[in-house]
């Protein structure tokens, strides 16, 4: 096996919408990539309190796995400024503050027409100190094996974008789901970062929906049943030793005391 590395970094400031392309990030012990997930897009009441933010299923917010026509825009956040805007081909649909009233009230006006046959009532702009909206309750980066994407391809018989999965990073040099033999395991990014591999990822119909198109035009949960046995692909590692990360950057692995 050649040298594993990191090819790319996402984040994915508001959850359902588009990814975001890092050069780099810092990870930190116990907690996601800044800002990911930071946002979600309430679908019908879902008794969030940003007072005391818990774990929601995803089923509660606008999300890929039901709202595919989310993959068309091109969500773009600007963290210094909290300023979301939103594309709909090439064209400017939605602009706003997240961090004020008025301008998450832009965004919630936006998505009621654009989603108004989804809507299970008024969308609203979820947010709370600290808090992710991410798939699982534990605060966790993911991780993606592009051969392990590669497999899917030859298995469809079509080009499977990695986006598809959503994952925060993306590692080239490993082999075909070699991640799954790091459950347990630690992995080194860089010259300092740290995260322990602690499941495999179960893949929802999102993976169907092309990440460009907003087209559902593939069966990847059925494909990865029906060749490779399982439903997974990629893994979620939890942060043990914080660090600055970068594309190119080198991944290696190595038993835990316990492993």
């Amino acid at each position: 096996m050649r040298q594993a590395s990191v090819h790319s970094i996402y984040r994915y400031p508001v959850k359902g919408l588009s990814a975001e392309p890092l050069p780099r990030t810092r990870l930190t012990p116990g907690q996601t990539l800044v800002a990911d997930r930071r946002y979600a897009i309430e679908n019908g009441p879902s008794r969030f309190d940003p007072a005391a933010p818990t774990y929601f299923p995803k089923i509660r917010f606008l999300m890929l796995m039901r709202n595919e026509r989310l993959a068309r825009l091109d969500a773009r956040y600007e963290e210094a400024t909290h300023v979301l805007s939103i594309r709909d081909r090439d064209r400017e649909v939605a602009r706003g503050d997240l961090s004020r009233q008025e301008g998450r009230a832009a965004i919630e006006r936006f998505f009621a027409a654009f989603a108004a046959d989804e809507l299970r009532g008024p969308p609203r702009v979820l947010q709370a100190a600290g808090h992710s909206f991410s798939d699982v309750a534990s605060k966790v980066v993911s991780i993606i094996n592009l051969a392990s994407v590669g497999s899917i391809e030859n298995a469809v018989g079509a080009p499977v974008h990695p986006l598809r999965f959503r994952g925060n990073l993306y590692v080239a040099g490993w082999s075909a789901w070699h991640e799954f033999d790091l459950v347990g395991q630690e992995i080194a990014i860089g010259s300092r970062a740290r995260l322990k591999v602690i499941k495999r990822i179960e893949r929802c119909a999102a993976t169907n929906v092309d990440p460009e198109t907003g087209v559902r035009d593939l069966a990847i949960p059925r494909t990865l049943a029906q060749v490779f046995g399982h439903g997974d692909c990629g893994v979620y590692a939890e942060v043990t030793t914080g660090g600055e990360i970068e594309v190119g950057d080198r991944v290696s692995s190595k038993p835990t005391a316990s492993g």
